[in-house]
């Protein structure tokens, strides 16, 4: 099995007590009408944000969405159903759902899972941007930049800085014995610079991100040069 596989699965399916043979008979009842094909999709998103002006934590957010999706086709018909509740039970409401709008077709073949990767290499880092930092780390990068950026110009009024994370973990599943997964993080730095003098006000801003995780702005001092172009 993959690794991203691994990772999802352990993400996605081992905290509620799903294996791959539980959704195997997800297929069963999806396939149970003649539906051609069906595939479900499972996803994961973890965010956080944190926002520090004039030495202080303005504000810090942490949110978790996640849900699956079954699709079923039959012929030119389509069903979809969706469930906010990663378990057996409601998965299996879905798919019943999912079967009952796409119920005349021609077929209804069923593979047992295989597991592997549509991509032999991963797309992105497969580490977790939010737990790669703990909180007190977080809030002292923000402050080491807001420093940076004051110690650039003594005309320096105001410093706000943002700090922005995602991580996105996704499977999917299909009738024919496929299994795909991918893991997205994402990261965002935000610093915005107000300069005074003599009663004159301009204000300037600078940041960037990618799919890395914190690590990344503290390589080659991209975070505090973020600052310094403020």
């Amino acid at each position: 099995m993959k690794k991203s596989v691994e990772l999802a699965k352990a993400t996605l399916l081992d905290p509620v007590d799903l294996e791959f043979k539980h959704i195997d008979r997800l297929f069963e009842e999806l396939m149970s009408r003649q539906v051609d094909y069906a595939d479900i999709y499972f996803q994961r998103i973890r965010s956080e944000s944190w926002s520090l002006e004039d030495g202080s934590v303005k504000s810090g957010s942490l949110n978790v969405d996640q849900g699956v999706g079954i699709r079923a086709v039959s012929g030119e018909k389509t069903g979809f159903a969706y469930s906010d509740e990663i378990h057996l039970p409601s998965l299996i409401k879905a798919a019943q759902a999912a079967r009952s709008i796409a119920h005349v077709g021609n077929s209804n073949m069923i593979q047992k899972l295989k597991p592997h990767q549509t991509y032999e290499k991963s797309l992105f880092q497969e580490a977790d941007p939010i737990t790669g930092l703990d909180d007190d780390s977080k809030v002292a990068l923000l402050q080491r930049i807001e420093a940076e950026a004051r110690r650039e110009d003594p005309r320096v009024n105001q410093v706000m800085a943002s700090l922005a994370a995602t991580h996105e973990v996704i499977l999917i599943t299909t009738n024919d014995g496929n299994v795909a997964a991918d893991i997205r993080p994402l990261i965002r730095l935000n610093v915005n610079v107000i300069v005074e003098k003599n009663g004159r006000r301009e204000q300037g801003s600078a940041g960037g991100g990618g799919r890395f995780g914190y690590e990344w702005l503290e390589e080659n001092e991209r975070g505090l040069n973020f600052a310094r172009n403020a």
